[in-house]
């Protein structure tokens, strides 16, 4: 492999992260054309890095390729919605179900940590407290160390943001920290019962809320650009 595929190989997985934290961030939402040249000019990428980045994203529900119009974020349908998050529940049931009482000191310790970056992105208003609410739960997936449960809870949750983005209300997002350190209580005493309890009733809380704006989108090289920065594009 010569050096220059191996630089575009490297790359690949920063243009699909940044372009799938901004979609996340809701700083882009759903509807947002997505061109792939001026997507790859702010991220100094060529079109077939973000052509692949996009593809990528579709086949994780996040982005529309629309023949002869090209690629936009993803705009589910309400009843998608409701479909997904009956599923969304069902799953994260078992999650927790699998983690009652087996987290590990460190698991503990990276769950409680994560809560606090929550927490310290919601007080000082940053955009990334929607994405880390969301990451939160694929964090629980990934600890029960089953690969199918860990892909379909990762692309739920994913999903979700755009639900939310679409149809959700505003909120305060102080309820879903405090209900995400009630919920690692539970899991910590190994109180399945009420860690499934309150699991159900976060994430019926959770489909009729959600922190967003609704301000026009500005052109998306300028949307881009921290996501470009934080990956080192």
């Amino acid at each position: 492999m010569t050096k220059d595929k191996a630089a575009a190989g490297g790359r690949s997985p920063a243009v699909h992260r940044a372009l799938k934290r901004a979609i996340l961030d809701q700083a882009l939402p759903p509807g947002t054309k997505l061109p792939e040249d001026s997507i790859g000019e702010r991220l100094g990428v060529s079109r077939t890095l973000v052509r692949e980045a996009l593809l990528r994203l579709s086949e994780e529900g996040l982005v529309e390729l629309r023949p002869n119009r090209g690629a936009a974020v993803a705009r589910p349908s309400l009843e998608e919605g409701y479909d997904l998050f009956v599923t969304r529940f069902a799953l994260e049931k078992l999650v927790v179900e699998l983690l009652a009482g087996k987290l590990t000191g460190a698991q503990q310790d990276a769950l409680s940590r994560h809560i606090d970056s929550e927490d310290e992105a919601r007080r000082h208003g940053d955009a990334r407290s929607i994405r880390l609410a969301g990451e939160f739960h694929t964090l629980l997936a990934s600890m029960t160390g089953n690969a199918t449960l860990i892909r379909y809870v990762n692309e739920l949750v994913a999903r979700s943001s755009l639900i939310l983005a679409l149809y959700g209300r505003p909120h305060s997002s102080e309820c879903a920290i405090s209900e995400h350190r009630q919920l690692l209580e539970a899991l910590k005493a190994g109180d399945a019962a009420t860690a499934t309890q309150l699991m159900t009733h976060h994430l019926e809380s959770v489909t009729t809320r959600a922190l967003l704006t609704r301000d026009k989108v500005e052109d998306i090289r300028d949307v881009l650009a921290s996501y470009a920065a934080a990956e080192g594009l």
